[in-house]
C-alpha cells in the first residue's frame, strides 16, 4: 500500500456505497442522515468518486461547475480541478462579499434564497452543478433557475446521492441529472 494516499490507484469496480455512513436520527428524530466524510476519508475510494463523476460530467461540456453550500463544494471544486474548469459557489444568504444575484424559493416549511456573485457566470457558460445529496429538489431547482438568470446554460446536475423515493430530479425539469448511489430514503 502506498504511503501517498493522493497516489493511490482509484478503486474501480468498488461499491461506494461501503464508504457512506448513515446517521440515525440526524439532525432530528427520524431522518436517516446519509455522511459522506467517510468517503472523503478514504483517499482511494474518494478518488473513484471523483473519477466516476468526471465521466458523468464531462459528456455535458461544461465550461464552469457550481457547488451548492456546503458540502456541494466539496465535490465541486475538486472535480473541477480534475476537469480544468472554474469553480462558482451557489451560497446561503448573506455569504457572499460584492454585488450579489438570488433567488428566494419555497422549503416544506418556509422559504429560503441561493444566491451567486453578479459576474460568476456570463451568458452562455455552460454550468453543470453538483451537491453531496439529491433530496426533493428544491434547492437544486432553485440553483438551476438562478444560474439561468444569469444567462448561463444547465445542461445537467450531478450528486453523489439520491434519495429515489423523495423523488426530487422531478423538479428539475429539463435538466440531467445523475448520481453515483442511490437510496430508496
Amino acid at each position: 500500500m502506498t504511503d501517498n494516499l493522493a497516489d493511490a490507484a482509484p478503486l474501480a469496480g468498488v461499491d461506494l456505497k461501503q464508504h457512506i455512513r448513515g446517521i440515525p436520527d440526524f439532525p432530528k428524530p427520524g431522518i436517516l442522515f446519509y455522511d459522506i466524510s467517510t468517503l472523503l476519508r478514504h483517499g482511494p475510494a474518494w478518488k473513484e468518486a471523483m473519477r466516476r463523476l468526471a465521466e458523468t460530467v464531462r459528456p455535458h461540456r461544461p465550461t464552469l461547475l457550481a457547488g451548492i453550500e456546503s458540502r456541494g463544494f466539496l465535490v465541486a471544486a475538486p472535480l473541477a480541478l480534475e476537469l480544468g474548469l472554474g469553480f462558482v459557489m451557489l451560497r446561503k444568504r448573506g455569504k457572499l462579499p460584492g454585488a450579489i444575484i438570488g433567488l428566494n424559493y419555497a422549503l416544506e416549511y418556509g422559504t429560503d434564497r441561493i444566491e451567486m456573485q453578479a459576474d460568476a457566470v456570463k451568458p452562455g457558460d455552460r454550468v453543470v452543478i453538483l451537491d453531496d445529496l439529491l433530496a426533493t429538489g428544491g434547492t437544486l431547482a432553485a440553483s438551476i433557475a438562478l444560474l439561468r438568470q444569469a444567462g448561463a446554460e444547465v445542461p445537467a446536475a450531478a450528486a453523489l446521492i439520491e434519495l429515489t423515493s423523495l423523488n426530487g430530479r422531478a423538479r428539475l425539469g429539463d435538466t440531467a441529472f445523475e448520481a453515483l448511489i442511490s437510496y430508496e430514503g
